[in-house]
């Protein structure tokens, strides 16, 4: 799902009446490798940064920059902000975000996305704040990084030679020597293959079942001990009545 444009309300609100989409309708993705390149980002950069809590990683989330403009929004194939908490969102709307514009934004060109489009989006990037803009092309494998090479910089600048390639603020290599882009985190170890995340899905979702049957087990268990204590001291209470001490009962 990429999009420039969401609003259906008039400019005449004021800011409180605005109303900020989440959706567009669209999928997420262009087709099944263009879903797989993203899946495999989000989740290798949340793996990256599964230790810091001010780190968000997003896909496919509408980024609204300026408050009051619901016109200008984007939503990046991947995003990363740094300084940000983790936690849900319906949209990363900046003035909420103590102002923080996500500073590293990954894309993937599949063949319906146009030469406009991505013009479009990378003026986006560059006005409202990027830091680093990474572009893959899934078809024809070429990679392209855009940077500003000074923390004031105007200007997305592009990175003449991305061979090995290393973020300066994620710290992940960008490895092409196979002629296809291997993510690889500070540990030169790669982002898990799009199978591999799913098979690991599956045994997380097994287990997550498994303790959800465990706690039900236990659940019932405390239960029928419960009920059986209220049972006995049910019984105790009507043998006390009959004038019999139920301690001297064996």
């Amino acid at each position: 799902m990429e999009t420039l444009i969401v609003s259906a309300l008039q400019d005449t609100k004021s800011d409180d009446d605005i109303y900020y989409p989440d959706s567009d309708g669209l999928p997420m993705a262009n087709n099944t490798e263009h879903l797989e390149w993203i899946t495999i980002t989000k989740h290798g950069l949340e793996s990256v940064f599964a230790e810091r809590d001010d780190v968000f990683v997003a896909a496919d989330l509408f980024w609204y920059p300026i408050k009051g403009k619901p016109k200008t929004v984007l939503a990046p194939d991947v995003f990363v902000a740094i300084g940000r908490p983790k936690g849900a969102r319906k949209s990363y709307q900046q003035w909420r975000e103590d102002g923080i514009a996500p500073q590293v934004v990954f894309e993937f060109l599949s063949e319906s996305n146009t030469t406009s489009e991505m013009t479009q989006k990378a003026i986006f990037f560059e006005r409202y704040g990027v830091h680093e803009y990474y572009l893959y092309d899934i078809e024809h494998k070429h990679l392209s990084g855009f940077i500003r090479f000074q923390e004031n910089d105007d200007q997305l600048e592009e990175i003449v030679d991305m061979a090995d390639w290393i973020s300066p603020r994620l710290g992940i290599r960008f490895d092409m020597s196979s002629r296809t882009l291997v993510l690889r985190k500070p540990d030169g170890t790669s982002f898990l293959e799009y199978e591999d995340y799913c098979q690991l899905e599956n045994l997380l979702l097994e287990e997550r079942k498994r303790a959800n049957e465990e706690r039900k087990r236990a659940d019932a268990e405390r239960k029928r001990a419960n009920k059986e204590q209220q049972r006995n001291m049910r019984l105790a209470a009507k043998l006390r009545e009959l004038g019999v001490n139920p301690d001297t009962i064996s």
